[in-house]
C-alpha cells in the first residue's frame, strides 16, 4: 500500500508545476515559487520589490545570480530557425494556440528546451513549449512548427498575442518601477537569494 501510494505522489508531480513535498526521506523539495513584482528600491546587494498583491518583498543579489532582459517584440520576430518559448493553450485539432511568445536572442539557444506543463502569473494553465521554429505560414498571425530533442509541435499564433525577446543582462536591468520576475535560489534563507532576475525594460511587462 505504501508502495502505490508513493508511485501515485510522482505520477501527480509529473502532472502538475513543480513537485509536492513526498513522503519519501529522499524527495526532492519543492522549489521555491517565483515572485513577481515591481522594483521598489535597490540598495547595493538587496533587492526590495513590490509583489502584484501589494506585499513587500526582499532579496538579496548574489555571485550566481543570473539577469535576464525582456524587450516588447513584433510579430515578425518569429522567424525561421529562431528559438522561442511559447506558453499555449492545447486545441481540439491536436495543435496549440499560443497565448504568448519569447524570442531567445541567439545567445540563449537552448534554454528551457522541451515541452512541459506551465501555468501564468494569471493561474491559467497550458502547456510551455521551448525550442526552434522550422516551418513557417504567415498568414492571419503566425501558424508553425517548433522543434525540440525528439519531438515537435504546431503552433497556431494569433496576431494579437504578447511577443516579447528575451537577451542575457545585468544589474543594471534594477531600476526603481522596472517589472521583474524574481526565482529565489534554494536554500530557504532570509531575506532570499535572487537566483535568476527577469526584468522589463522600457516598461516591458514580463508576460510570463
Amino acid at each position: 500500500m505504501t508502495k502505490q501510494r508513493i508511485v501515485t505522489g510522482l505520477l501527480m508531480g509529473a502532472l502538475t508545476l513543480g513537485s509536492f513535498a513526498a513522503r519519501a526521506a529522499d524527495a526532492p523539495a519543492k522549489p521555491p515559487a517565483a515572485v513577481r513584482g515591481t522594483i521598489t528600491q535597490v540598495n547595493g546587494a538587496q533587492l526590495e520589490l513590490t509583489d502584484r498583491k501589494g506585499e513587500k518583498r526582499d532579496f538579496t543579489l548574489g555571485d550566481h545570480t543570473t539577469f535576464t532582459a525582456v524587450a516588447q517584440g513584433k510579430i515578425t520576430d518569429i522567424k525561421p530557425d529562431s528559438f522561442i518559448g511559447t506558453a499555449a493553450a492545447p486545441q481540439p485539432d491536436g495543435t496549440l494556440k499560443a497565448l504568448e511568445v519569447h524570442v531567445f536572442d541567439p545567445s540563449l539557444r537552448g534554454s528551457g528546451e522541451g515541452f512541459r506543463p506551465w501555468q501564468g502569473a494569471d493561474g491559467k494553465v497550458g502547456t510551455m513549449t521551448n525550442g526552434t521554429v522550422g516551418t513557417l505560414v504567415n498568414a492571419n498571425g503566425r501558424t508553425m512548427t517548433v522543434k525540440y530533442q525528439n519531438g515537435e509541435k504546431k503552433v497556431v499564433v494569433p496576431e494579437d498575442v504578447p511577443i516579447v525577446t528575451l537577451s542575457p543582462g545585468d544589474r543594471s536591468l534594477l531600476k526603481t518601477g522596472a517589472h521583474v520576475i524574481v526565482f529565489p535560489a534554494p536554500g530557504g534563507s532570509e531575506p532570499a537569494v535572487a537566483g535568476r532576475v527577469i526584468a522589463g525594460v522600457n516598461g516591458t511587462i514580463p508576460p510570463m
